[in-house]
């Protein structure tokens, strides 16, 4: 029997991924904030996302449940919901199991409305990528931020 190999522990590879960072949020509300406020040019499946709003008025960031508040829920045309978990940094495996608790709570409220699940980090460790393989309506996305200066000393006609 060949004993199994493990990659170093996750918290501490999210510790050095931390440390290593050369274009990352600083703070996962900045990740929130600027996804929520792209949310109309991001495309999951074919469809256009958008920001999900209660009958109370509560839109989708940080959206309260009665197990945690879900980082963002958005709705596409369809009416399908999509639950956003966020890490600024690397993402844990254990992220599938607080995106499935929001899932799972979404679900008993609306259960003839379909819920899938996204997770965007900097980083998806190789533990979370066979962690979702169980899971068909979640999808993992890595993000990168890019900034860009233009000369604008010429003035135009």
């Amino acid at each position: 029997m060949i004993p199994p190999v493990f990659a170093q522990d996750e918290a501490a590879e999210e510790d050095s991924a931390e440390s290593s960072e050369e274009s990352a949020f600083q703070f996962e509300a900045q990740l929130r904030d600027f996804i929520a406020q792209n949310l109309a040019t991001i495309s999951l499946g074919g469809q256009k996302l958008k920001l999900y709003v209660d009958e109370e008025g509560r839109d989708g960031v940080e959206y309260p449940t009665a197990v945690g508040p879900i980082d963002i829920l958005a709705v596409d045309i369809t009416g399908a919901f999509h639950v956003f978990e966020l890490k600024r940094a690397r993402s844990p495996d254990k992220a599938i199991g607080q995106l499935a608790r929001y899932m799972g709570w979404l679900w008993m409220q609306h259960p003839t409305t379909v819920v899938n699940g996204v997770i965007v980090a900097r980083e998806i460790t190789q533990n979370l990528r066979y962690s979702i393989a169980v899971f068909p309506n979640v999808s993992l996305f890595e993000y990168e931020v890019q900034f860009k200066l233009h000369r604008a000393e010429d003035i135009s006609p």
